[in-house]
């Protein structure tokens, strides 16, 4: 049956809302009159009144109005099946007060209204699913169109009232802000999926000066549905791991990217661990010449507000006009602040960006400054984990597969588990060493793809070493769209060790044991033998597959 949010139908039968088993079986109708006679508390009723069948029939509804066809591209066509299960069990989990909520605003769309907009009203005020979509968003395998409509979920959220912000800043601030002589702008600035933005003036009293800030405000409704986004998320990724178990799909990117969203939910309602990583441990990155980051002020923060200084700039995909020399020089310095300044680092623990997409970058024309923001998600490499880095990355640059293979199991939990993956990580890396072109001279990005290939195999790194992987992932594509390819992750990090050569020499000294040393000397003395012995293979094997050359060096892409 077609099934329409067209007002303009016969005149629908009333259904007895007061009894379960009374609930409506023709939808359309149902749907129809309620909207047309009745409140969204009635259809609220209706939904507690009929149980899961009515909501199957709402959802089969939607997915009609959203068909997964017009989200999952036909390359990505064996996906289509699993995004239409999420779809259904979402609906089927969510709170009747949400789900009536969604259903009026459905109705209220004109009828020729686009999937891609209707998904957009779908995944309004739901947290957990607005960041399901700001993750798919950053995937260049999406459909390009669906790419588009999901980006909008990093400028175009607005779904609260300045005059509710306001409430809670004066609410909770109280006299701090009679004390400080706060004046709050009468406009919300930006919004995020669990956040308002508001800007402000203040009188610093260090330095007798009125300062600009901003108020990162925690939505009020955020509250009351984080536990059920977060309930759902996971139940999500355990139904679809029942349902689809048969093989025919690996889910285990999928896995990682509900678990991705829900680390980033936790971490973005945790307003005080953002501001705890803001005034503690951002040093390295404040020393970076050309980079800024914002300062929490901490008189007039709370547990639910971050007040921080105002930064100037614009996105820093959209600060160009066209290319030149600049989009280059300005890429690098941002793939060195995110990447070669914590890999490189001498600390004791590290940190870094988890989260590096271009809405959280902006780019400051008058002072040439790259401006980092949104310190929610970051997370701490150790020393241990970067030495095992480094290794890896020394050592597929030398073609060494066995040292390689060392350097990524070390990385995994000790135990039976690690002894029994090590063949097969062993395999992997000859494989991946296999594939790039003679030439090429490997680097952290191809690393992190080596990486990305054992964990989708079934290994278990430890979760600040996925968030590393994805925000190289990640940063990669926002380097691309800044430069094009003049910029390449690889050569940024080559460039800078040498560049900063005592730096680096002196974290090199200070993360490496002196058996590594003997290792790694041992693998550079082999190198010659072992690099023609792999291109005369490569050669061979390109010559048996009908004159083929060596794969590229780029066909090793991330699963999401």
């Amino acid at each position: 049956m077609e099934i329409s949010s067209d007002v303009s139908q016969s005149e629908p039968v009333q259904p007895d809302l007061a009894q379960p088993e009374s609930a409506p079986s023709d939808l359309a109708s149902a749907l129809l009159f309620l909207r047309a006679n009745a409140s969204a508390g009635a259809l609220e009723a209706a939904l507690k009144a009929g149980g899961s069948a009515f909501r199957g029939q709402i959802g089969e509804w939607i997915v009609q109005l959203v068909p997964v066809e017009s989200l999952v591209s036909e390359a990505h066509r064996e996906w289509r099946p699993i995004v239409r299960d999420a779809m259904l069990f979402v609906i089927a989990k969510l709170s009747a007060a949400r789900l009536a909520a969604k259903i009026v605003e459905q109705l209220d769309l004109p009828p020729d209204a686009s999937p891609e907009t209707r998904l957009l009203h779908l995944i309004a005020r739901v947290p957990g699913l607005q960041k399901i979509g700001q993750v798919l968003a950053r995937n260049r395998g999406l459909d390009a169109r669906l790419r588009r409509a999901l980006a909008e979920l990093e400028n175009g959220i607005s779904d609260s009232s300045f005059e509710e912000i306001r409430e809670i800043i004066f609410r909770r601030l109280a006299k701090r802000i009679e004390k400080y002589s706060v004046r709050v702008e009468k406009t919300i600035f930006s919004e995020a999926s669990v956040s308002a933005v508001v800007k402000f003036t203040w009188l610093n009293p260090a330095t007798r000066r009125r300062e600009r800030g901003v108020f990162k405000v925690l939505k009020p409704y955020v509250r009351s549905c984080y536990a059920e986004d977060m309930s759902i998320l996971q139940k999500l990724a355990q139904h679809l791991a029942r349902k689809h178990s048969d093989g025919s799909i690996n889910l285990v990117s999928l896995s990682e990217t509900l678990a991705d969203v829900r680390l980033l939910l936790e971490r973005e309602v945790n307003f005080r661990r953002e501001q705890a990583t803001l005034a503690e441990l951002l040093g390295p990155y404040r020393a970076v010449p050309g980079v800024r980051v914002p300062r929490p002020i901490e008189p007039l923060c709370a547990s639910d507000i971050t007040a921080l200084t105002h930064e100037n700039g614009v996105k820093v995909t959209e600060a160009f006009a066209r290319p030149s020399l600049l989009h280059a020089r300005v890429a690098e310095r941002l793939a060195e602040a995110l990447i070669a300044v914590p890999v490189l680092s001498t600390d004791r623990c590290a940190i870094f960006h988890a989260d590096p997409h271009a809405g959280n970058i902006l780019y400051d024309r008058r002072r040439g400054d790259l401006v980092i923001l949104d310190w929610a998600l970051a997370e701490v490499l150790t020393r241990e984990q970067r030495r095992n880095v480094l290794i890896l990355t020394l050592s597929m640059a030398l073609r060494d597969p066995d040292s390689a293979a060392r350097a990524i199991a070390r990385l995994l939990p000790t135990g039976r588990a690690r002894k029994k993956q090590e063949a097969a990580i062993l395999q992997r890396v000859k494989g991946a060493l296999d594939a790039m072109s003679a030439f090429h001279v490997a680097g952290p990005s191809d690393a992190m793809r080596l990486l990305d290939g054992v964990a989708l195999e079934g290994a278990r790194f430890p979760a600040a070493l996925l968030m590393f992987r994805k925000a190289t992932f990640t940063l990669e594509g926002v380097l691309e769209d800044i430069a094009g390819r003049a910029v390449e992750l690889n050569s940024v990090v080559r460039k800078y060790s040498a560049l900063h050569w005592l730096d680096s020499a002196t974290a090199l000294f200070r993360l490496l044991r002196p058996f590594d040393w003997i290792f790694l000397e041992w693998s550079a003395l082999t190198f010659i033998p072992r690099w023609t012995a792999q291109t005369a293979l490569g050669l061979l094997t390109a010559a048996r597959s009908g004159g083929r050359t060596i794969l590229p060096e780029r066909q090793l892409q991330p699963a999401n």
